[in-house]
Order: structure tokens, then sequence, then C-alpha cells
């Protein structure tokens, strides 16, 4: 089993440096469950990259479900993620469900239906990022804690904010997570997006949707004093968020050609006078 937990380490220092990096101000004890659940989420968030076409996703996640119910038990032992995952499930006494609703969420990754609304954007979000911060906090803090309150506007946060980071990245694949209610508002073109070009029109709807996750930054932060110290490191990724909303606001950011990425070293400054203020 610790060469499992070694294997999810090295997933998510490889595949999600910011939660790795994060995740080193937490407990060593902790920390390999919260590379558990972390390469989870990566495996489940990788799912349309590593299959070929949508019926082919929809069967790795069906294997996920049927792991998570307990279902596949000589499988989920032979696979590093599913093993150390279903330990960390059982030792910090996770619900399946929130695992389920991370797997149902990932569903909309295999097809190219368009984001409808924002209040759609933000449920995915909720689902994904917000589940797994909740999760995490679970690990991190042995109380039955509610952190229900901090994890949906700072999983909104971040889930809205990576999604803009990867936008040339699902534009060419024909994909538009960018809510549709908020494209139409601005008059953007799903055909000027998918020929890879920037709009005054597509900059106005980006523009929303910074100040959208911004809103949610606010909302978190408001609460965040109250936020149970021991629970606090599964809310430090939400720190880099400031930074790379202010990369897409520079004048000279083009969506389809500017890379949205902050030096490991500044993140790091950013994780640690997180840290030290315990987000405060």
């Amino acid at each position: 089993m610790p060469g499992s937990f070694a294997h999810c380490e090295d997933l998510v220092r490889a595949g999600d440096k910011d939660r790795y990096l994060a995740s080193l101000f937490a407990p060593a004890d902790r920390r390999p469950h919260l590379y558990a659940l972390y390469a989870f989420n990566l495996e489940i968030a990788r799912v349309r990259e590593l299959a070929r076409g949508p019926m082919a996703g929809e069967i790795r996640l069906q294997w996920w479900r049927e792991v998570l119910a307990g279902e596949r038990p000589g499988e989920a032992s032979a696979h590093p993620v599913a093993a150390a995952l279903m330990q960390t499930m059982a030792r910090h006494d996770l619900a399946a469900a929130t695992f389920a609703e991370l797997i149902e969420a990932r569903a909309f990754d295999l097809y190219d239906d368009p984001m409808p609304t924002l209040e759609a954007f933000a449920a995915y979000g909720r689902r994904t990022a917000s589940g797994v911060i909740a999760l995490a906090a679970r690990v991190l803090d042995g109380r039955q804690a509610e952190v229900g309150e901090f994890a949906d506007p700072a999983g909104v946060a971040y889930a809205a904010t990576g999604l803009m980071r990867a936008f040339a990245l699902h534009a060419s694949r024909r994909q538009l997570y960018l809510p549709a209610d908020v494209l139409d508002r601005h008059g953007v073109r799903a055909a000027d997006i998918f020929a890879g070009r920037t709009t005054p029109a597509l900059r106005a709807a980006l523009a929303e949707l910074r100040a959208f996750a911004r809103g949610n930054l606010a909302a978190f932060t408001a609460r965040r004093a109250a936020l149970p110290t021991a629970a606090a490191p599964a809310f430090l990724p939400v720190a880099l968020v400031p930074a790379y909303l202010d990369r897409m606001e520079r004048p000279d950011y083009d969506p389809f050609t500017t890379p949205v990425e902050v030096a490991q070293w500044r993140r790091q400054w950013a994780l640690w006078r997180a840290a030290r203020r315990n987000l405060s």
C-alpha cells in the first residue's frame, strides 16, 4: 500500500502542481491521503484525454463508480490510485456520494455540449473543485466539520479560473465551458471561438467571468476567518486565483495564445503567505 500512495504523490506532483505545493503545508501524516484524493481527481479529469470517444470515457467513469461501490475489489487493489483511495475513504470516513457527484460532473467533459448558463457553470465548479476541497478538508480535520459554506464559493472561484486558463485547449477540441448565456449577452459567436479569433465580444465575456470568479473569491474571503484551522490547507490552492486572474487582465492578454502561468516561486510565496496568516 505505501507504493500506491507514493504513486499518487508522483501523479499529483507532475499533473496538479498547485495542489501538490499546497499539500506541503498539511501535516505529514495526512499528505498521502490528500495525494490519493487529488490523484483520483486527476484520473477522472483526464478521462476525455485518455479515452477514444465518449463511450470509452463512460466505461472508464462507470468502472470508478463500481470501484467506489465496492463491486470490483480485486481490480481496485491492483490499481494504485484506487487502492490508495479506498484506504483513504475508509480511514477518514469520506462519503461515497461526494465522489459519485464528482464522477457525474466529469461526464460533461466527454461531450461537446455547451455549458448552458452561468448557474450551470457555477454548479460544475461546486461539484468538482468545491467537492475536492470539502473532501480534503475532511481528511485534514478529524471532526465532522461543516465546510460547505467555505468550500462552495472557494471551489467555484478556483474552477472558473481554471476553466478560463484552459480556454484555448478546450476551444481546440470544440468544447465550450464558457456559459452560453454569458456569450449570448455579449454577442460572442461559437464559430469565432472555434476559429481562434479574439474578438471584443469574447474579451467582454471573459471579463464578466473573471468578475464572477472574483466575486466568489470575495464571498469565501468574507467567511474564511471562521474556517477551522486544521482544514485550512485544503483551501490553500485558492490563494493562487488572484495571480492567475491578474495575468488574464493584462492588456496584452490573448486567450488563444497567452499562457496563463505564474512562476513556481511566486506560487510558493503566495501559498506560504496564505498559510502563515491561515488564509486570513
